[in-house]
C-alpha cells in the first residue's frame, strides 16, 4: 500500500499499472492534475484473510488549488507468485 501511495505521489504510472491485478487493471492512468500535492498516508488497518488475500484500510490526504482532500478506502489485495497486487477498493 505504501509503495502505491508513493507511486501516486510521484506520478509513477508504470509502477501503479504493474501492481494492479490484471483482472481489474485499467488500460491507462492519467497523471496527477497540475498543482496536486499529496500530503500523507495513514494506514488505519491491515487484515490478512489468508496467505494470498489481504485488505488495507487507509486515508490518503492531498491538496489541490488550496482545497484539502482525503481519500478513505478499504483496498483488496491478492498475492500471486509472491507479489501483491491491488484488486479494488471501497471508498468510505
Amino acid at each position: 500500500m505504501r509503495s502505491r501511495y508513493s507511486a501516486f505521489a510521484l506520478d509513477k504510472l508504470d509502477y501503479l499499472l504493474a501492481t494492479w491485478h490484471a483482472s481489474r487493471r485499467p488500460a491507462a492512468l492519467a497523471p496527477n492534475e497540475a498543482g496536486m500535492k499529496w500530503l500523507g498516508l495513514e494506514v488505519k488497518r491491515h487484515l490478512r484473510q489468508d496467505e494470498n488475500h489481504a485488505t488495507v484500510e487507509f486515508v490518503a490526504r492531498s491538496k489541490q488549488g488550496g482545497r484539502a482532500q482525503r481519500l478513505h478506502e478499504t483496498s483488496r489485495f491478492v498475492r500471486e507468485d509472491g507479489a501483491w497486487f491491488y484488486v479494488d477498493g471501497d471508498i468510505a
